[in-house]
């Protein structure tokens, strides 16, 4: 195992290489001049060209890489270019918010879509099983985004409430806190239940036709014990394998939802960034999230010798 976890880690290192290497260059090649975005459009051009040279944007781009990366080595991931502070005690500030909002959502969408895939499949083609896929399917094909607002408008028109502007860490003010977080995370878990559901659905079906099940009902175990003690066990790699991606594409993917109801996460800072042609908060957002990214799905592949142990690392 140790072996395993060692060579995966050395994985990390040509995967950020490439993930470095493709985000420096498409950030240079998008349109528009991150002086001119700052100084404006009546800059003169000895300003301009003062500060380029102050941001090192006129030295070669293979200078500029080398110098970015030898920083990001040493966890210096450089300074905003707009507000001239240091990008990695930002992105771990915003990423605070970012993950308690992932947690909240994956921790919902459990609840809802592992016991709902469990009824579905145990009372397959009846009238339940069919409105369950209906429901899944729903889930699936709204977007997260259009769910929010129709969650908002309701709300607002029924119950006077409005999105909380800021955000309180859950330990400073846990009352607060959820106040900010609990709306965004049942959309978030929401969308997420829709394809949870359906795997757990199909993989419990899948276990229950094994001849290891026949053999558990015609020992006369009972029905609960079948799937809860063995079918949903055997059925949890694919549902994890699920889980895992949603995870990690949320840690990197709740922009649209931060900045509807005003979320001051990860999501948001990247946008602002890319708005602004801040490179240096865009290059060090991306390596990191691409960084939990991987270690995610580290995670997930340990667990898999747990839930199986006929899987092996050796």
């Amino acid at each position: 195992m140790l072996t395993y976890i060692i060579r995966r880690l050395l994985m990390l290192i040509p995967v950020l290489f490439g993930v470095s290497l493709f985000i420096f260059f498409v950030m240079r090649v998008v349109p528009g001049d991150v002086a001119q975005t700052i100084l404006g459009t009546d800059a003169t051009p000895q300003a301009l060209e003062q500060l380029r040279k102050n941001f090192g944007l006129d030295l070669p781009l293979y200078q500029q890489y080398l110098d970015w990366m030898g920083g990001v080595l040493t966890g210096d991931f450089g300074e905003s270019m707009r507000t001239g502070k240091a990008v990695l005690p930002d992105i771990l500030n915003r990423f605070k918010l970012t993950f308690e909002l992932t947690l909240f959502a994956a921790v919902i969408s459990w609840i809802i879509s592992i016991p709902l895939g469990i009824i579905a499949a145990t009372k397959r083609n009846s009238k339940t099983d069919f409105s369950l896929r209906v429901v899944s399917l729903l889930g699936v094909s709204v977007p997260n985004f259009a769910l929010a607002t129709v969650i908002i408008l309701v709300l607002s028109l029924y119950f006077s409430y409005s999105p909380p502007v800021g955000y309180v860490g859950f330990f400073e003010n846990p009352v607060r806190n959820l106040e900010i977080i609990i709306i965004p995370a049942i959309v978030l878990g929401t969308s997420m239940a829709g394809a949870v559901m359906r795997m757990t659905r199909s993989s419990i079906l899948e276990i229950l036709r094994q001849d290891f099940i026949r053999t558990i009902r015609a020992k006369g175990a009972k029905e609960r014990v079948v799937i809860f003690q063995h079918a949903l066990k055997n059925a949890m790699i694919p549902i994890l394998t699920i889980i895992g991606l949603q995870i990690g594409t949320l840690l990197g993917g709740t922009v649209i939802i931060e900045q509807i109801f005003s979320l001051p996460g990860l999501g948001q800072l990247v946008l602002t960034a890319i708005t602004q042609r801040d490179f240096m908060v865009v290059q060090g957002a991306v390596l990191f999230i691409a960084f939990i990214f991987v270690m995610i799905n580290l995670l997930v592949d340990l667990l898999y010798s747990y839930l199986d142990p006929r899987i092996s690392y050796k």
